[in-house]
């Protein structure tokens, strides 16, 4: 750069003392590496806002530094890095936006940058100690910018004394771990974003190991809608499907009982739903725990046979004047009837589930206590597509109430993690008022109180219901193809991670963003390696090796009919 460009370039520098010394610091030798870059400004402050700024950066020393060892000094300026400005005897760390060529100034280049927080120098080894998030005092134009050094990374993403669980490795830096503060990641519940293909339940899986292995004692509910995560928590875990869930039919409350049973619409349903609410209520009313109850409600958790229910609304309708409409009754009738008959119902319908085995289930699914295995893993592959919603409705129902009726006891956290959140919690275009989206958006929104955390994973969060993305405390986004699910991940970040979202496009498999309560600053994160064994089945087939295999085809298809036709596995 010539002595005229240098003197435009630095033209905004506090004194004519502070320029020219800045000045023969910019016209360092281009050998210059390690912590020599380091100790070199690479442009200076232009405008300062409340959140962000921009800053001149000279392209001459993002050259010099581009070589150098440190790979936080080498990236520095670049999009997604960090840089640090001194304020006092403070250093601020920021994060680069967007860079731009700048014309009027020789050489140069404007970079908008978002604050991230401050820490302290220490005066012999000139370290960065005591960061925090947060702003109090802003530079002024005219503040000279530097590289942002992976020791100085280290310190900033140095544990603050919480209890953490570490998943990977901070990008750019080789060796800084990445980690997670548990209560804060639990407490305000977190989402998991990312697109098909990019090791999002990898990721899941490797994040709820490190709890589990943080939390033996833990109580994880988790709803696995493709089974693909038994095979990661065979040791672990408690592993539930249609095989063993045995769900007992009459914990549904009276919403949940018409989704199942009431397949009118109209007017008709409401007639419908009046009958079933009736004969329901009177059914529980037989079992020997109503009258030691003495008041109980529709929705009360009291066992009943099917049979009295079919017997209630045999005599209600024999009660009928001749005048009166029986169809309802019958279409009640004919539904309950299909559902003890059909093979596919009975880990819910069974009749072997009649016995109060509430205590017992409940201990069963939210591992009180755990015995070694924190978490359950909910398999729901194999319950009929048109009841899947209303299984999960009321697993995830029953983490809710539990947490509400045992406020009185010690306080027993349930984290409830959801796979294909968007089935379940649909954008309001695409919701069809079902049961299990409710009480989802309800623990999003009063979970936290109770003790329930909520973990969400999705790989199009733009269709999932406004405003339970912005319950997240923590949000770990990897790639994300579609612009729209990237618009919406924007704008549920906080302001100082807007420069680190920009860069989700770009990110690698295995690579996320994170923000939010659960990190010290938004970083990206580069996941750990997960064991062969701890893998969820969820790699995608190859298709030329599979092909070029032959042999045995005929005895395949007749293993899958035969499973095809039983209905099940």
């Amino acid at each position: 750069m010539s002595e005229m460009g240098m003197q435009g370039f630095m033209a905004p520098a506090a004194n004519l003392e502070e320029a020219e010394s800045a000045s023969a610091i910019f016209a360092a030798p281009q050998h210059a590496l390690g912590s020599e870059n380091a100790r070199q400004p690479i442009g200076f402050v232009r405008d300062v806002a409340g959140s962000s700024s921009a800053i001149a950066l000279d392209l001459a020393r993002l050259e010099q530094c581009s070589s150098d060892l440190d790979p936080s000094v080498s990236l520095s300026g670049k999009v997604g890095s960090q840089i640090k400005i001194r304020v006092g005897n403070s250093w601020l760390l920021a994060s680069v936006r967007t860079q731009r060529q700048d014309t009027s100034v020789d050489g140069g280049v404007v970079a908008q940058i978002d604050f991230l927080g401050e820490g302290e120098e220490e005066r012999l080894t000139g370290k960065i100690y005591g960061f925090r998030r947060g702003v109090t005092r802003y530079p002024v134009p005219g503040a000279l910018v530097y590289p942002a050094t992976s020791n100085d990374l280290r310190q900033i993403y140095a544990s603050d004394g919480r209890t953490n669980i570490s998943i990977g490795t901070v990008f750019p830096t080789r060796d800084i771990r990445a980690g997670l503060y548990v209560d804060a990641l639990l407490g305000k519940h977190f989402a998991l974003l990312g697109s098909t293909g990019t090791g999002k339940s990898t990721a899941a899986a490797l994040i709820l190991h490190r709890i589990c292995e943080m939390a033996p004692s833990g109580h994880i509910v988790m709803i696995d809608p493709h089974g693909e995560y038994s095979s990661a928590f065979r040791v672990t875990g408690q592993l539930l499907d249609v095989s063993n869930l045995q769900m007992p039919y009459w914990l549904m409350n009276f919403e949940e009982h018409c989704e199942i049973l009431v397949t009118s619409s109209g007017t008709d349903r409401q007639i419908d739903e009046d009958i079933l609410a009736k004969c329901l209520l009177a059914a529980r009313m037989k079992n020997r725990l109503a009258e030691q109850i003495g008041k109980i409600t529709v929705d009360s958790p009291i066992p009943y046979l099917l049979s009295d229910l079919m017997i209630i609304l045999q005599n209600e309708m024999g009660r009928l004047d001749k005048g009166t409409n029986s169809i309802p009754y019958m279409r009640l009738k004919t539904k309950i009837e299909e559902i003890r008959s059909d093979p596919r119902y009975q880990f819910m319908f069974s009749g072997m589930l009649v016995g109060d085995t509430m205590a017992e289930f409940i201990s069963k699914i939210f591992r009180m206590p755990a015995n070694g295995k924190p978490i359950s893993i909910i398999d729901v592959s194999g319950v009929p597509s048109e009841i899947t919603s209303t299984v999960v409705a009321v697993l995830s129902r029953l983490v809710f109430d539990y947490a509400i009726w045992a406020r009185d006891e010690e306080t027993r956290p349930v984290l409830l993690v959801c796979e294909e959140a968007h089935r379940y919690v649909p954008s309001e275009k695409n919701s069809d008022g079902s049961s299990v989206g409710r009480i989802l958006s309800r623990i999003a929104k009063e979970g936290r109180k109770y003790g329930v955390s909520l973990g969400l994973i999705t790989q199009r969060p733009s269709d999932l219901a406004e405003g339970v993305l912005s319950q997240c405390g923590t949000i770990i986004a990897m790639r994300l193809n579609n612009e729209r699910d990237q618009a919406f991940v924007k704008a549920a970040m906080p302001e100082g991670a807007r420069g680190f979202v920009d860069t989700i496009p770009a990110l690698r498999n295995r690579e996320c963003i994170i923000s939010g309560e659960g990190v010290s600053i938004p970083m990206r994160v580069s996941f750990d390696e997960l064991e062969a064994i701890k893998r969820p089945a969820s790699n995608d087939p190859s298709f030329y090796d599979l092909w070029s295999k032959t042999g045995g085809e005929d005895r395949a298809v007749e293993r899958t009919v035969q499973r095809w036709r039983a209905q099940s596995r």
